[in-house]
């Protein structure tokens, strides 16, 4: 039980005072590129299943 006990004042610890956290406007620029990232590759993802479902579907409709 102690070096359970140990474990978790251990990792409070590093929580505390060796984690270096980003500060809010850091945090919000992240964001938003991740968001921005996201979208782009949503928009992408999309693009190609369009022209894949539209490729297919040409192609089934000449038999």
């Amino acid at each position: 039980m102690e070096k359970v006990r140990k474990y978790i004042h251990d990792t409070i610890e590093e929580m505390r005072h060796r984690v270096s956290w980003p500060k809010y406007s850091e945090l919000q620029n992240s964001s938003v590129l991740v968001l921005i990232g996201s979208v782009v590759f949503a928009i992408v993802v999309g693009f190609m299943d369009f022209l894949y479902d539209s490729t297919l579907s040409w192609f089934y409709n000449q038999f």
